[in-house]
C-alpha cells in the first residue's frame, strides 16, 4: 500500500479524491491523510514515516505549498512531491520543481490526470528506493570484500625467512587476484630436520568461494605436510581429505615440495599444476614434472608421482599459476609459455628475486596493455645461494 498525503485548505477535495479513488481506497492499493496547510503537513510527515507521495496545492494560509517542498529535504527520506497550481503559473511551477517536486498538475484538477500523475510518481519513488537499496547493498557487499581481502592478504606469506638461522637459499612469491579475492596462493612451511616445505596452488573458480577452498586447502597441506616426509604421500593425503563431503566439486590444482637446504636437494609432486621451471646458473631452461597428476579434490584413488633434482649454486626453481601464461592482450591472444619461457632467460642472474618477479610481472602488464585480469595470479621463486 502506498500512504499519500493531500495538502490543501479547500474543504471539499477530501470528499472529491475519496470518491474518484475509492476502487483503489477499497482495494487498499492506495491510502490518502489529509491536511490544509504546511505547518500540519510537516508534523503529519514526523509522526507518519509510512507516507511516501505529497500532493500539496501552491497557495495556502500559514505556510504555503513551495515553503513545504523547501522543509522536506530535513526529513531524509524517499518522497516524490506533486505540486498543484494556478493554470499558467509557469513561475511557481518552476520554482517548485526547482525545490524538488517531481510533477505538478493545474486546477481545475483533471483527476484522470491526477490519477496518472500519482501512479507516476510511486513508480519514480519505488524506482529511487531499489536504487538506495542496491547501493547499499553493494556498499556492504565491498566492506566484506574487503574484510575478506585483508584475511586473505594475512594468510599469504609476507615474511621470507622461514629458516632464519639457514641462509643457503632465497625464496620469495606474491599474488595477484582478478577480483579483490581469489582462489591462487603459495606457501612454505619449516618441517623437521630444518627442511622447508613450499607449494602454489589455483583454486577452480574466482572469488570468495574460491578463496574459501583456498584457505581449507592451505590448512589441511600445512597439517599433512607435518604427518608425512613424502610430497607423493602429502598430496595423496590431502586428496584424501579434500575429497571428504566436497558437494561444490570445487579442486585446486597444486605442486609441493620438500627442499633440504643442507644439499639443496628438492622432492617435488603435481597434482595437475603447470610444471615449474628449473633455472640452472648456466642459463639453461628446463620444465620438471610436466603434464603430471590430477587436481586435488576430484577422484580419492588420484596416483602421484615424486620426483627428485638438486639445486646448485645460483640454480633458480620457478613455480607459477596459468593467469599468467593465459592472461591476454587487446587482440585475445594469451602471453603463452614460450613467452614467459624467453621472459626468465632474459632475466639477470645475478639478480635478486624480487627482480625476477618483477620482471616477469611488467612483461605481462606490457603484453596484456591494461586489459582487465580474467585470472587470478600467482609466483613463487626459490634460489641457491650456495
Amino acid at each position: 500500500m502506498t500512504k499519500i498525503l493531500i495538502v490543501d485548505d479547500e474543504p471539499d477535495l477530501e470528499l472529491l479524491i475519496k470518491q474518484k479513488f475509492a476502487k483503489h481506497l477499497k482495494s487498499k492499493e492506495l491510502e490518502f491523510v489529509f491536511a490544509s496547510n504546511g505547518f500540519e503537513a510537516l508534523k503529519t510527515l514526523h509522526k507518519d514515516l509510512d507516507i511516501n507521495i505529497i500532493l500539496t496545492d501552491i497557495n495556502m494560509p500559514e505556510m504555503d505549498g513551495l515553503a513545504l517542498l523547501s522543509h522536506l529535504p530535513e526529513l531524509n527520506r524517499i518522497m516524490k512531491a506533486i505540486i498543484v497550481s494556478a493554470y499558467g503559473d509557469m513561475s511557481n511551477i518552476r520554482k517548485a520543481m526547482n525545490r524538488g517536486a517531481c510533477d505538478f498538475i493545474t486546477k481545475p484538477i483533471d483527476f484522470k490526470d491526477l490519477e496518472i500523475t500519482i501512479f507516476n510518481a510511486i513508480e519514480q519513488y519505488l524506482t529511487q528506493k531499489k536504487s538506495i537499496e542496491a547501493q547499499s547493498t553493494l556498499s556492504h557487499l565491498e566492506k566484506e570484500l574487503s574484510i575478506a581481502r585483508s584475511i586473505q592478504e594475512s594468510i599469504i606469506p609476507h615474511q621470507f625467512t622461514p629458516i632464519p638461522e639457514i641462509h643457503s637459499f632465497e625464496i620469495l612469491g606474491t599474488t595477484v587476484p582478478a577480483q579483490q579475492v581469489g582462489g591462487d596462493f603459495f606457501d612454505f612451511f619449516k618441517l623437521a630436520d630444518n627442511r622447508l616445505g613450499f607449494l602454489i596452488g589455483d583454486v577452480s573458480g574466482k572469488g570468495i568461494p574460491a578463496a574459501l577452498f583456498m584457505t581449507m586447502t592451505r590448512a589441511v597441506m600445512r597439517t599433512v605436510a607435518q604427518r608425512y616426509n613424502s610430497p607423493q604421500d602429502c598430496l595423496k593425503e590431502a586428496n584424501r581429505i579434500l575429497c571428504m563431503d566436497n558437494d561444490t566439486s570445487m579442486f585446486v590444482t597444486l605442486l609441493y615440495g620438500i627442499l633440504n637446504p643442507a644439499t639443496g636437494e628438492i622432492q617435488l609432486s603435481n597434482a595437475g599444476h603447470n610444471p615449474p621451471y628449473l633455472l640452472a646458473a648456466d642459463r639453461t631452461l628446463s620444465e620438471i614434472a610436466r603434464n603430471e597428476g590430477v587436481p586435488l579434490g576430484v577422484d580419492e584413488n588420484t596416483p602421484f608421482m615424486e620426483h627428485r633434482i638438486r639445486l646448485n649454486k645460483s640454480d633458480c626453481l620457478i613455480l607459477y599459476t596459468d593467469g599468467i601464461t593465459e592472461a591476454t592482450n587487446l587482440q585475445n591472444e594469451q602471453y603463452g609459455r614460450p613467452r614467459l619461457e624467453e621472459t626468465i632467460r632474459n632475466w639477470p642472474k645475478d639478480d635478486s628475486l624480487a627482480s625476477l618477479l618483477n620482471h616477469i610481472l611488467e612483461d605481462v602488464h606490457q603484453f596484456t596493455g591494461g586489459v582487465l585480469l580474467y585470472d587470478d595470479m600467482a609466483l613463487f621463486c626459490l634460489k641457491q645461494l650456495v
